[in-house]
């Protein structure tokens, strides 16, 4: 296949961004969908080719000027505090130019947004996924604190890591897993949270918990790649990170690493 087009798995995780990001931005609520080929794009500077178009509509407020200039940067929201986090359409953007491809807008006030998505089609046959033998999950016996907003992710991590014999406790928030922490009675040995929450991200939340349990080791998570994530300042490279989704194994070796690791690693 060719180097520009998308392997399933990248495909699956552009279009779960961007309709995510599109339904999310849309006040109203009112979008339409549809998948379609094209053989020209125009007013891009694209090279001629076939094309297949992923266009989302709504028929909300629209964008002014300033606003469409900064809709693609990083952590750029037109949502209150705590609503957005205004990585969507930056991860969309730079998955689609990384690709080959091109996303295209259009927006006025008071006339709804238009984004669409041009990706070059595939003229070879798909290779099949390679099947890849994943090794044996290990367990443990430690307490692992999980702080996670989206509560179907949160449940699927705590039941995992209770079926490999780990003590889980489940959090939703930041404040929530500050005051889980203080009135557990015993030792918490892990800390693995999602990066971007509501009111209290999670290198806040860590920052809080080190100011009392300096020892406890931290596993970050994100749907947003740990590149994204240290390019942008959230996050500090080197950081011990798990992309979502992931599987039980994953979050198994993933857990097991960061607790078998030497001290002079969790700096």
């Amino acid at each position: 296949m060719k180097s520009t087009l998308f392997s399933r798995i990248i495909f699956a995780t552009l279009v779960l961004a961007f309709t995510t990001s599109a339904f999310a931005a849309s006040d109203s609520h009112k979008s339409s969908f549809q998948l379609s080929a094209a053989t020209q794009v125009n007013g891009t500077t694209l090279p001629a080719g076939d094309y297949m178009a992923l266009s989302v509509s709504d028929t909300g407020i629209g964008m002014d000027e300033s606003t469409r200039e900064r809709i693609f940067e990083p952590f750029f929201t037109t949502k209150g505090t705590g609503h957005g986090t205004g990585l969507g359409l930056a991860t969309t953007h730079g998955i689609v130019r990384q690709s080959g491809g091109h996303i295209w807008l259009y927006s006025e006030p008071g006339r709804g947004t238009t984004f669409k998505i041009y990706l070059p089609r595939a003229t070879d046959g798909v290779a099949p996924l390679p099947r890849v033998e994943s090794p044996p999950a290990r367990g443990g016996w430690e307490t692992v604190l999980v702080v996670e907003d989206e509560a179907m992710v949160r449940h699927f991590a705590a039941i995992a890591l209770g079926r490999l014999g780990y003590h889980a406790l489940e959090a939703p928030d930041g404040e929530s897993a500050v005051e889980i922490a203080s009135a557990f009675g015993g030792p918490i040995h892990l800390l693995f949270t999602d990066v971007v929450m509501p009111r209290m991200n999670g290198r806040e939340l860590v920052a809080r918990i080190r100011e009392r349990w300096p020892d406890m080791r931290v596993l970050y998570t994100s749907g947003y790649t740990d590149n994204t994530i240290v390019h942008q300042g959230v996050l500090d490279p080197g950081l011990a990170f798990l992309q979502k989704p992931y599987t039980a194994a994953e979050l198994s070796a993933a857990v097991r690493e960061v607790l078998d690791a030497p001290d002079e690693r969790l700096t």
